[in-house]
């Protein structure tokens, strides 16, 4: 079986917008052929689902999910184009299913782009630092902070986390893939998430723990 390469997964994903799990499992499905796999991924919807995303999504709901014992809560908007997608058990389902992801992962927010540039600038400085004190050479620091960089993004940034229920999966390919079932613009715009005693100095609980314990 031919090995699947990152460039062949990203080469696939640039041609059909598809989520990065979903163009390596089609890559391994059709032996690494891209033009199978554009079908494949064609024939299952899932390229579609990136012309979707362009689309307006102005209805949707407002999901809650309290953790057991009320010490964590979370609000979440989560939107999609008709307010009939919105009512369906499977939109509603997704979005608890996002709640309980925020609510367990703590992310601090969405996407990117929110970032505030200054904490990145921060973060970037410190994972500097680290590296050259672990004595890397200089020549291959930067490469290193950029690496961190990301597992950096995957603890703050919502749809770069993985899912709770699958790791092999982003939130962000979470989405992609609901777009391509239900045939609709999906969008996770804003969320806030409570923590019982936040910013008050007490004995911690890992409630994260109990989080995922929950869902499992």
């Amino acid at each position: 079986m031919m090995a699947i390469t990152a460039a062949m997964v990203k080469e696939l994903r640039d041609m059909t917008g598809a989520g990065m799990m979903d163009a390596k499992k089609a890559l391994v499905e059709t032996d690494g052929n891209i033009d199978k796999a554009v079908d494949l991924l064609r024939e299952k919807g899932l390229a579609a689902a990136a012309k979707k995303a362009g689309r307006i999504a102005a209805e949707g709901v407002v999901q809650s999910y309290i953790h057991a014992g009320g010490r964590i809560g979370v609000l979440v908007e989560v939107n999609c184009e008709t307010d009939f997608v919105a009512g369906t058990p499977e939109f509603q389902d997704f979005a608890r299913d996002i709640a309980m992801q925020i609510a367990a992962a703590n992310p601090t927010c969405v996407r990117r782009e929110e970032v505030d540039p200054a904490a990145i600038e921060h973060e970037r400085q410190v994972l500097r630092e680290q590296a050259i004190n672990e004595g890397k050479p200089e020549k291959i620091v930067e490469r290193m902070v950029e690496g961190r960089l990301e597992k950096y993004y995957k603890e703050v940034c919502l749809l770069d986390q993985p899912y709770i229920k699958d790791p092999d999966v982003t939130i962000s390919d979470l989405v992609k893939g609901k777009i391509a079932k239900i045939g609709e613009n999906i969008s996770i715009r804003r969320f806030v998430r409570y923590q019982l005693g936040e910013g008050i100095e007490k004995k911690a609980d890992n409630f994260v723990e109990e989080v995922m314990a929950a869902v499992k």
